[in-house]
C-alpha cells in the first residue's frame, strides 16, 4: 500500500512540476520542488487572482538542515512581501501548513553554511470563497466539536482550525472521544496537532494520526487544534470535547531579567501573560527572529550582544538594553494593547544593576536585582599563553619569569581588559604586609612587564620574588577594568596614570582578581602535593566583584627584622 502511494504521490508531484494543475473541491494544488545549497537567502511570492476572495493554504514537508535554528530556518509572510506581519518560522523535520488572509502570501529560505544540497517539498492551494468552512472559535467553559462530515469521511485536502479560549487562570482539558485518521508512521499525510496556546504557531504538544483516543492539558487557557488532510484515503475524523480547571492566581506578575558578562536570561510568568490575554508565541526580541528558548515559563537567554540588543556607554559604565515586544496579533487579541518589556543590564560599581520595566501605554514596571560577572586569571608555562599551569600549589624555581592572564568571559567582542594594579601578600588579609607590583597601571616592580592589551585578555610577566620572614608562600591579588574597545578615550587607553590623578574606585565598571599560593620547589617535598592536579583557574562571580584564584610566589629568607622584598638574582 505504501509503494502505491508513494508512487501515486511522485506521479501527481511530476505533473506539478511541469506546471499543470489539480483541481478538486474548488481547490487549484501547485507543487513547489525547491532545491537550495550552503548559505543561500531566498524569497518566493505566491499571487492569487486580483479582485478576488481567495486565499491560500502553503504546506511544506520534510524540512531537515543540519544547521542551528538560527541559521537555517522558513519564514512565511502573511501577504505579497516580507514586510508583511509573519505567520511563523519552522526549521528541522517539521510538516508545517500555513493560511493566509488574502490572495498573496510570501515565503524566505535562509540555509546555513553547511555544504550540502537541501530538497525541500512545498505546494500550495488556493481556497475559494465558495469552499466548505470548517473550523471554530470556544470561549465557553466546555464545548464539542468534530472533524467535517463525522462520522463519516472526511473530505479530501480539509484544513480545519479550532481556537478554544477560556476564562483567564483556567486550564483546558481536551479528550478525544475518538480518532481515525490514515496511519503513517510520521503522519505526513492526514494528521491531527495540537499547540498549547492561541494560534498554530504556538509550541506544539503533539502531531497525531492513526486510531487513538487522546487526552491533553493547556498550560494556560489557549489551545489550537488543527487537522489536515491530502487527496486520498479518506476515514471518519475525529470527534472532541473540552472542559476546563481553575488555576490559582498569582501573587505577582512574575517577570524577572539575570545577567553576566556574556549572557542575559528574561523570565516571564504564564500566569502574567494570561493575564495580559497574550501567549509566548506572540513574543520577541528586538530582532524579531529570536523566540524564547522555553515556554512554561516563558525564557529568553540569549548572549548579550546579539538579538538586537543596543549597548551604549553612560558616563564610565556600560549598559545593555533590550525589549520583548507582545505585539497582538489575529483575530483573537485585536482589542489588547501592545505591551513592551524592556530589560536593561548597567555594569557598575562592582556590580551588575538588572533592570526590568514593562509599558502598556501609560501602564509602567520597574524591577532592580543584582546580577554577576565573569573574570579568571590563570598561570601560563610561556609567553604564548596557550598551555595554562594546572598545578596546585605552583611550585616555582627563585626569579622564575612568571607569565599571567586575566580572561574576561564575554560575547561582547567590543569589551577590552587592562590590568590597573596588582599586589602580593603572604595571605588573603588585607592588613598583611604588600608589596606592589603595578599600581594605577604604573610598574613598581622593574620585572613587571604588561602586554598590549587583545581583546578580552589581560597579560602580564614578572619574575617571582618573597618575603623577608616567615612566609612560604605568596598570593597575587589585581585589580582589572573593563573598556568599550571602541572608546578612544577610556581609561584602558591612558596607561599609567598616577592615583591622585584618577581613583580607581571611581571607574565604575571594574573586578578584583586573587591568584595564590606560589611556592618555592625546595619546599616542596614538606607540602601536600594530593590536590596539586586541582584546577587553578577558579571563576567566583559575586556582585560583578570577580575573585579569580590562581598562583604567585616564592620561598622565604630571613635577615632583618620587619617586613620588606628582596629581589633574588639567580
Amino acid at each position: 500500500m505504501s509503494t502505491l502511494r508513494e508512487y501515486v504521490s511522485a506521479t501527481i508531484f511530476l505533473a506539478f512540476f511541469f506546471g499543470l494543475n489539480f483541481a478538486e473541491q474548488n481547490l487549484k494544488l501547485q507543487a513547489l520542488p525547491i532545491q537550495l545549497n550552503a548559505s543561500e537567502n531566498c524569497i518566493w511570492e505566491i499571487k492569487g487572482e486580483r479582485d478576488t476572495n481567495q486565499t491560500i493554504r502553503l504546506i511544506f514537508s520534510y524540512v531537515d538542515p543540519l544547521s542551528s535554528c538560527d541559521e537555517e530556518h522558513i519564514e512565511i509572510y502573511d501577504g505579497p512581501s516580507t514586510n508583511s506581519s509573519i505567520l511563523g518560522r519552522i526549521c528541522h523535520t517539521q510538516d508545517s501548513a500555513f493560511h493566509s488572509s488574502s490572495s498573496a502570501l510570501t515565503f524566505r529560505i535562509s540555509t546555513g553554511s553547511t555544504n550540502f544540497t537541501r530538497k525541500i517539498h512545498a505546494f500550495y492551494y488556493y481556497i475559494s470563497p465558495d469552499t466548505p468552512k470548517c473550523g471554530g472559535y470556544f470561549t465557553g467553559p466546555e464545548g464539542t466539536f468534530n472533524s467535517p462530515n463525522y462520522p463519516k469521511k472526511h473530505p479530501p485536502f480539509t484544513y480545519c482550525v479550532w481556537h478554544i479560549e477560556t476564562e483567564p487562570y483556567t486550564q483546558i482539558n481536551l479528550i478525544f472521544k475518538d480518532i481515525l485518521l490514515e496511519i503513517d508512521e510520521y503522519c505526513r499525510y492526514d494528521f491531527l496537532a495540537i499547540f498549547d496556546g492561541p494560534t498554530s504557531n504556538s509550541p506544539l504538544i503533539k502531531k497525531m494520526c492513526g486510531h487513538s483516543t487522546p487526552t491533553f492539558n493547556s498550560s494556560s487557557n489557549a489551545m489550537t487544534i488543527v487537522m489536515s488532510t491530502d487527496y486520498a484515503n479518506s476515514y471518519r475524523g475525529f470527534s472532541a470535547r473540552y472542559t476546563t480547571t481553575p488555576i490559582s492566581q498569582p501573587n505577582s506578575k512574575s517577570t524577572s531579567l539575570s545577567c553576566s558578562s556574556d549572557r542575559m536570561t528574561i523570565t516571564l510568568s504564564n500566569f502574567y501573560l494570561a493575564s495580559l490575554n497574550y501567549n509566548a508565541s506572540f513574543l520577541y526580541l528586538n530582532n524579531q527572529t529570536c523566540k524564547p528558548t522555553s515556554y512554561n515559563p516563558v525564557i529568553f537567554s540569549f548572549p548579550i550582544n546579539s538579538c538586537g540588543t543596543i549597548k551604549k556607554t553612560e558616563g564610565q559604565s556600560i549598559s545593555y538594553s533590550n525589549t520583548v515586544t507582545a505585539l497582538p496579533a489575529g483575530v483573537m487579541i485585536t482589542r489588547q494593547k501592545k505591551v513592551e518589556i524592556v530589560v536593561k543590564c548597567i555594569m557598575e560599581n562592582n556590580s551588575t544593576v538588572e533592570i526590568v520595566y514593562v509599558t502598556e501605554s501609560e501602564h509602567l514596571d520597574n524591577t532592580t536585582t543584582i546580577g554577576r560577572y565573569n573574570l579568571s586569571m590563570s598561570f601560563y608555562e610561556t609567553d604564548s599563553f596557550s598551555k595554562p599551569i594546572f598545578e596546585n600549589p605552583y611550585f616555582v624555581d627563585l626569579n622564575q619569569m612568571l607569565y599571567a592572564q586575566i580572561s574576561l568571559h564575554s560575547s561582547d567582542p567590543n569589551l577590552v581588559v587592562f590590568v590597573d594594579t596588582c599586589t602580593a601578600s603572604p595571605d588573603l588579609n588585607s592588613k598583611s604586609p604588600n608589596y606592589d607590583l603595578v599600581k594605577s597601571g604604573c610598574a613598581k616592580d622593574d620585572t613587571f612587564m604588561a602586554y598590549p592589551i587583545i581583546e578580552h585578555y589581560g597579560r602580564f610577566r614578572f619574575r617571582s620574588f618573597r618575603f623577608l620572614k616567615h612566609y612560604p608562600s605568596v598570593y597575587l591579588r589585581c585589580e582589572v577594568l573593563i573598556c568599550d574597545s571602541k572608546d578612544s578615550n577610556s581609561r584602558c587607553t591612558k596607561g599609567c596614570v598616577s592615583r591622585h590623578k584618577r581613583e580607581i574606585s571611581s571607574y565604575k565598571w571594574k573586578g578584583d582578581a586573587v591568584i595564590g599560593p606560589l611556592t618555592l620547589k625546595r619546599e616542596e617535598s614538606s607540602i601536600d602535593r594530593s590536590g596539586e592536579n586541582v584546577f587553578l583557574e577558579l571563576i567566583t562571580s559575586v556582585d560583578l566583584t570577580v575573585l579569580l584564584v590562581g598562583l604567585a610566589a616564592k620561598r622565604l629568607i630571613t635577615r632583618e627584622t620587619g617586613y620588606r622584598y628582596q629581589k633574588l638574582s639567580n
